[in-house]
């Protein structure tokens, strides 16, 4: 990654906003009908093993990416979908940290129930 850009990074946190919301879509049309029912809460992707006073901590604060009380860098709700299921949140969530992971970064979904 040392060569990326910040044109590049706006990219691929693009790209993985998008798979998010498919899966999250995809999720929430075959699962659950359509229907916000069962289980409500939050998900979110974690980037790890990011300074951010780096390069990239700084790319990735400028993409608009922020650290939680970890220092890990975090995206809520990837999908940026507007339900309440955890599952389908968390399927979002899932989506974008494989985007992530695909493009080198070290990313987990994480969920909570609410």
């Amino acid at each position: 990654m040392t060569t990326l850009t910040q044109e590049k990074l706006n990219s691929i946190i693009s790209e993985a906003k998008t798979a998010a919301h498919q899966a999250a879509k995809t999720y929430f049309e075959e699962k659950l009908g359509n229907v916000d029912q069962y289980a409500c809460g939050f998900a979110w992707v974690n980037i790890y093993e990011v300074k951010g006073n780096t390069k990239l901590g700084r790319m990735l604060k400028a993409a608009g990416i922020s650290q939680d009380h970890t220092k890990a860098f975090q995206i809520w709700n990837p999908s940026g979908f507007h339900c309440q299921n955890v599952d389908t949140l968390e399927a979002g969530a899932v989506a974008a940290a494989k985007v992530l992971r695909d493009h080198g970064f070290i990313a987990y979904a994480g969920s909570r129930l609410d």
